[in-house]
């Protein structure tokens, strides 16, 4: 299969599914084209012992799927179905169970349950080669309920017993750490590190998190305890997460959270396409091609520091987000060397805290208010399962909250057409002349990047010269 090609292909021949790029070259009418690992197993492949399609990633995002469809198996990889069922998953989607089943045997080609088992069962895999938890913890850390689910899948999918896994695993896979478990999370490249980080950087929340070189660090809640987490480049198409948690059940969702944050289940190559149809654009795409949506841990938090960010300078934003921990985040100790001092509040607090001297005006307080009770109450749901037009309406529903806070919030979640038109930075990095170009002039201009519209707000930032106008 070209290295190019996004997706998994299928000997028939041979009963082995390869990720792009395997060395194996078997006669094309004995290939059956994947876009998902576990599609390919549904169908009864195992996976290569070669090219280890397991140590990869599926591209979660496609241009031709449809849009419900993208937001199911989003909400499946991000853990959805660990404790609950496809009919709950359906009920949040607003279809029926069966419904669902059948658009994902069409285009997913496995069941949603399927394509978690899949998900779930490839990172025990990786836990197994790169760290030395026992089964057990592996087992719990991967989302099963039990060692023997976990056997139970190994030997379906890798016909093998746990143990008998880690006994073949390469001397190169095993990642050892000084403190923290290590884990690689591999992404499709190009990948363009140091300009996510930069935004990041820029906008971190005192206390909460930093970035410190090449280094991503912040705190994090585990079933109401605090934790640390690091994000750095690994040695190839990975980057490396460092964890530090009381615990390590549903280690796979921080994992994920992780992914999400930092754009690696996205291929590149569709985006850079769709750019390619705007002439400015094309000369930004080649010069940096790789640039990711900056991501977010926790979509509360990204919207809060957005409503702390209208109207002001990002340096001024960052200033209110720190008092704001400061004052009702829960302190963590013995991190201060890092930087680091405390956990976001959650909404229920930020609801009802004393917001008074933080340097927000009485409006705007308000807004973070109506924002952080709407998020407590359930009223706004920022869970992904809603798509992008019905989220700006739910979020511009908040008084206060304009399309500009709620396309920039959408980008920040992953929405991939998301596009904060009325950006001050947008517009005057997208001009030809002296003037910069209106709202509806730029969203017009745009219409040819549908639907990667936040890519190319993302090419603009990088591209714009006064970091001051970016947004928040």
């Amino acid at each position: 299969m070209p290295a190019d090609e996004p997706g998994f292909s299928a000997v028939s021949t041979t009963g082995i599914y390869c990720r792009p790029g395997c060395g194996g070259r078997p006669h094309p009418e004995h290939v059956q084209q994947y876009r998902f690992a576990a599609a390919a197993e549904a169908a009864g492949y195992r996976a290569c012992l070669r090219c280890r399609p397991y140590h990869s990633s599926d591209p979660v995002d496609w241009a031709d799927g449809p849009g419900l469809v993208c937001r199911a198996v989003r909400l499946v990889v991000d853990g959805a179905l660990d404790g609950a069922n496809e009919t709950e998953l359906a009920a949040r989607l607003g279809v029926s169970a069966r419904h669902l089943r059948r658009l994902f045997a069409e285009h997913v080609g496995a069941t949603p349950d399927q394509l978690a088992r899949s998900r779930r069962t490839h990172f025990a895999r990786r836990l197994l080669d790169e760290t030395d938890l026992t089964v057990a913890d592996v087992a719990f850390a991967s989302g099963f309920g039990s060692v023997r689910q976990l056997n139970r899948a190994m030997q379906e999918i890798f016909r093998a017993a746990p143990n008998e896994l880690r006994a073949r695993r390469r001397r190169s896979d095993r990642l050892v750490a000084d403190g923290g478990l290590r884990l690689r999370l591999p992404y499709h490249a190009p990948f363009e590190w140091e300009a996510l980080l930069r935004f990041l950087g820029a906008r971190a929340i005192p206390g909460v998190e930093i970035v410190d070189r090449d280094t991503y660090r912040r705190t994090i809640v585990v079933d109401d305890d605090p934790g640390l987490i690091e994000v750095e480049p690994g040695l190839g198409d990975h980057l490396v997460l460092r964890t530090h948690l009381p615990h390590w059940e549903a280690l796979i969702h921080h994992a994920q959270r992780v992914r999400r944050m930092f754009d690696l289940d996205a291929d590149p190559t569709a985006p850079a396409d769709a750019l390619r149809r705007d002439g400015a654009l094309a000369r930004l795409v080649e010069r940096r091609p790789g640039l990711r949506l900056p991501g977010t841990w926790d979509p509360f938090e990204t919207g809060t520091r957005a409503i702390l960010g209208q109207q002001v300078s990002v340096a001024g934003a960052t200033t209110i987000a720190g008092r704001l921990v400061a004052r009702l985040g829960r302190p963590v100790p013995g991190l201060d060397a890092l930087g680091l001092t405390h956990t976001f509040p959650p909404p229920e607090t930020v609801a009802t805290g004393d917001l008074a001297d933080l340097g927000l005006t009485m409006r705007r307080a308000d807004t973070v208010r109506h924002f952080a009770r709407a998020v407590a109450d359930g009223d706004l749901r920022l869970d992904g399962s809603t798509g992008l037009d019905d989220l700006v309406e739910s979020l511009t529903q908040v008084p206060g909250i304009g399309p500009w806070t709620a396309h920039y919030l959408a980008l920040r979640m992953g929405e991939t057409d998301a596009f904060p038109s009325d950006d001050l930075g947008l517009r005057r990095a997208a001009a030809s002349g002296d003037a910069p170009p209106t709202a509806a002039q730029l969203e017009q201009r745009m219409e040819v990047c549908r639907p990667w519209r936040a890519y190319a707000a993302v090419y603009l930032w990088e591209s714009s010269a006064d970091e001051a106008t970016l947004a928040a």
